[in-house]
């Protein structure tokens, strides 16, 4: 097992005298790579194999939006013919159509993910993490959906013109509030209270989270889902350390009004079904959590010059300010972006879809590539967690756990070796999807490197020489996603997509 080492902090950018005004910039600039701009778009609660089990191989049913591979185009580690006809699951993997495209909401919580696990067989699926017991119109079977080109024809298409990784990971298993925190932080421990229970659910449990409660430093949290707060750094604090500019950007994060003196967050859009859906979800907040880095008022930025910089807004903003940077010329030099939950791709009728998160996802990255900031950008679009669904990839266990909540390898275990860190996080978790658009990714190139969610927050680091989080964070076991650029020359041209079908538009 590899174990937690203290992290060796780099260097910090020295400042001549005369040029502190200029500080910022300087910090800004100073990167490690041609990269000068990370912007991060965190969507949720998709298996690698959810989305591109068959990839590049589409089924192209009549009436479908087509998807016609490149030539040349890599495959990747998908389904096979023996995973598809004779799986060990219960239920055979299917496709899901597009008219398909909204599904039940699967069950994905810590000790449920580790049981359909089973110890790396991968063949519990349909016992433990089928839709939660009560959903209407769901089946055991239905975990084991997946989509295609047809469906999730952008993403195809993304990977097409850019690159892919096959082999990331969730950094530790549970749903979206543990995704957030390892994107953020590396961590899930040091949470308060140490151990809580809702109802029946789970929430922290020696002092590492494993649930969806709410964050403590938000007006727009709800105290039956559970309050928390974490202690510990972020990497806003190590950005705010180097003076480098940064923002965390939420749909439905702009109050819709006040009420005893608090922020309410009332606004709502439309899905694809006309299921009209909350716009914000205080935990897929992960700076919320942090009292030095929240914004539980949802503050406005007080100019729009002064996003990304340390105002009253402290780096947290609605979605909308983000489009106000791009087209004011400031954008932060580390962006982190989440759609109002009907375009995030959560699964649930009442929620989010494919179609719906294709058109956010479209729509954003085309408004980056028409901007000035395209030659120096680097978007990477990830997920928080699984949702539960199918993936065949047993991760590696690089940190072990035994506490009540563990069933990987039987009652009370996670990994067949002690547990180094902190209890409850063990990891990694299930197989993700993991793109980068840049001028300098490999172009139609799938990457086998082994990473993870941290493995994002490393490369921030590293590119800003920023040091490590410590505390056990798990940025110390993060692969690198150097080998998804090509950094010697920026030959990846941007694609236009049509945010409807996901195809090329010429």
């Amino acid at each position: 097992m590899m174990k937690f080492r203290p992290a060796k902090l780099i260097a910090p950018l020295v400042v001549l005298p005369g040029l502190l005004a200029g500080a910022a910039s300087m910090a800004a600039d100073a990167t490690s790579t041609p990269i000068k701009h990370v912007i991060v778009i965190f969507q949720e609660n998709v298996s690698f194999d959810h989305y591109f089990a068959t990839y590049p191989v589409a089924v192209n049913g009549s009436g479908e939006t087509p998807f016609h591979a490149a030539p040349g185009t890599p495959s990747v580690n998908g389904l096979t013919d023996a995973l598809l006809n004779h799986n060990p699951n219960k239920a055979n993997p299917f496709r899901l159509s597009p008219k398909q495209a909204a599904t039940c909401d699967m069950d994905h919580d810590y000790m449920p993910e580790q049981q359909a696990f089973d110890g790396g067989l991968m063949d519990k699926f349909v016992e433990y993490t089928s839709p939660y017991p009560g959903s209407k119109g769901c089946g055991a079977n239905d975990v084991m959906g997946y989509f295609d080109g047809n469906t999730v024809t952008a993403l195809w298409n993304y990977a097409q013109h850019f690159a892919m990784n096959d082999n990331s990971f969730g950094t530790s298993f549970g749903p979206s509030t543990p995704g957030a925190l390892n994107l953020v932080s590396g961590n899930t421990h040091g949470v308060t209270p140490a151990d809580l229970k809702m109802d029946d659910d789970v929430i922290s449990i020696s002092g590492s989270v494993i649930g969806d409660p709410d964050p403590q430093f938000d007006d727009c949290a709800n105290p039956k889902a559970g309050l928390i707060s974490v202690a510990g750094k972020n990497i806003g604090d190590l950005l705010n350390d180097k003076k480098i500019t940064w923002g965390w950007f939420q749909g439905g994060f702009r109050p819709t009004d006040s009420k005893d003196g608090k922020a309410v967050c009332g606004a709502k859009s439309t899905n694809i079904l006309g299921k009209s859906v909350n716009d914000y979800s205080p935990h897929h907040e992960p700076f919320e959590y942090y009292q030095q880095s929240a914004n539980p008022h949802h503050v406005a930025p007080s100019s729009p010059a002064m996003i990304g910089e340390s105002d009253q807004a402290n780096h947290q903003y609605d979605l909308a300010d983000f489009y106000t940077a791009l087209a004011g010329g400031h954008l932060p030099a580390v962006t982190f972006l989440k759609a109002k939950k009907y375009q995030d791709g959560h699964a649930g009728f009442g929620y989010s879809n494919p179609i719906d998160e294709q058109a956010f996802l479209v729509d954003t990255i085309s408004k980056l590539e028409k901007s000035h900031y395209w030659r120096d950008t680097a978007i990477i679009i990830a997920y928080d967690d699984s949702d539960g669904w199918y993936d065949h990839v047993m991760p590696p266990i690089l940190n072990g756990s035994a506490t009540a909540q563990d069933a990987l390898n039987g009652p009370g275990k996670c990994g067949n070796t002690a547990a180094d860190g902190y209890p409850a996080r063990c990891g990694y978790g299930p197989r993700l999807p993991l793109l980068v658009i840049s001028p300098y990714a490999r172009v139609n190139f799938v990457d086998h490197s082994l990473t993870d969610q941290s493995s994002i927050l490393r490369f921030i680091e590293d590119n800003w020489s920023l040091g490590r989080i410590g505390d056990q964070s798990y940025d110390e076991l993060a692969g690198s996603l150097d080998n998804m650029f090509d950094w010697h020359r920026a030959a990846a041209k941007p694609v236009w997509l049509d945010p409807k079908t996901g195809l090329a538009m010429h």
